[in-house]
């Protein structure tokens, strides 16, 4: 999932690859034919997207409007690592760009941290 975060015909955003699961996690689960506990619910790009039920018909979507949304979840800032980019090797060196954050020993990140 790409969020948008620069006016239209302005390239910036941001790709959410995962996220922890908070609340919904039974529909999540049933969704993924997962344990609602389970790290592989919402551990990477596509399986993020299955667990939301976001899906092509979601392309273009405002999140201001009502359906799909952020908000804070009132939890302390966590510690934020940055690393190069992952599964991009096709970016050439903008690649190995440290452009991936993510928070600090989150069992949800995606892929293993390389820093």
């Amino acid at each position: 999932m790409n969020l948008v975060v620069a006016a239209e015909g302005k390239p910036h955003a941001v790709l959410i690859r995962a996220l922890e699961p908070l609340r919904g996690l039974g529909l999540m689960a049933e969704r993924r034919r997962k344990s609602p506990q389970s790290r592989e619910l919402t551990n990477g790009p596509g399986k993020l997207t299955q667990a939301l039920a976001i899906t092509a018909a979601d392309y273009g979507r405002d999140l201001c409007n009502a359906g799909l949304w952020l908000e804070a979840d009132g939890c302390p800032r966590p510690s934020i690592g940055r690393s190069a980019r992952i599964n991009v090797d096709y970016a050439g060196a903008w690649a190995a760009r440290p452009w991936r954050f993510y928070e600090r020993g989150n069992r949800y990140v995606s892929v293993a941290p390389r820093d």
